[in-house]
């Protein structure tokens, strides 16, 4: 079993198409959940998912707990073997999940499996082909679930560059096989990029400061 988790604030305009990328998967139905974890948006995104109940899993937070602390929320609801994390405005190839779980259910050496991504428009054109383990980013990478465990969860005083305190202490521990495919469709754009600069730069400096 495979846990999509999906988390949101604020991105009505894009979650659903997030979500239909996943429910149309050529994996089998009963192989994948989807839960959406909806971290205190003040937009029309709790509307847009109730629309969707008959097919995913939906938590509406009733406060802002930032996007590890939603993270975190999802896996621990999570009944799959393994975990997979979907950005809101992002979306996925209708194989993904079948490529990454086959390959995780065949190779019991390897910890987490990613894939490479097209840089994508807002309108879905693809501007860019990027190998994942050259430039790699936080979402599309299927995890087997007990070790996110192990090492700890996202760190949720951080709340920006948790990508990059995880995998370092993933790292530290398991590894991850990027496989050379574009499955994955990551929505390139100034809030995502850098968020805000100077929260970047506090966070860089914690992050230092925490891995030396």
């Amino acid at each position: 079993m495979v846990s999509v988790i999906i988390t949101t604030y604020n991105y009505a305009s894009y979650v659903e198409r997030a979500i239909r990328s996943i429910v149309d998967q050529s994996l089998p139905k009963n192989q994948f959940e989807i839960l959406v974890v909806n971290d205190c948006s003040t937009d029309h995104t709790e509307e847009i998912l109730d629309n969707w109940k008959d097919s995913i899993r939906v938590y509406n937070l009733e406060e802002n707990v930032g996007l590890a602390g939603a993270r975190n929320f999802g896996i621990r609801k999570a009944r799959g073997q393994y975990v997979i994390f979907v950005d809101a405005d992002d979306y996925v190839h209708s194989d993904l999940l079948r490529v990454q779980k086959l390959f995780l259910d065949l190779n019991n050496d390897i910890d987490a499996v990613s894939t490479d991504y097209f840089i994508v428009s807002d309108k879905g054109k693809h501007l860019k082909h990027v190998n994942a383990e050259e430039e790699p980013i936080a979402c599309g990478i299927m995890f087997r679930k007990d070790y996110l465990y192990q090492i700890g969860f996202y760190d949720e005083e951080f709340r920006a560059r948790e990508e990059e305190d995880l995998r370092i202490r993933w790292q530290s521990k398991y590894n991850i096989h990027n496989v050379i495919i574009p499955l994955y469709r990551y929505w390139m754009h100034t809030e995502n990029l850098t968020k805000n600069e100077a929260e970047m730069d506090k966070f860089k400096q914690k992050l230092e400061e925490k891995h030396g």
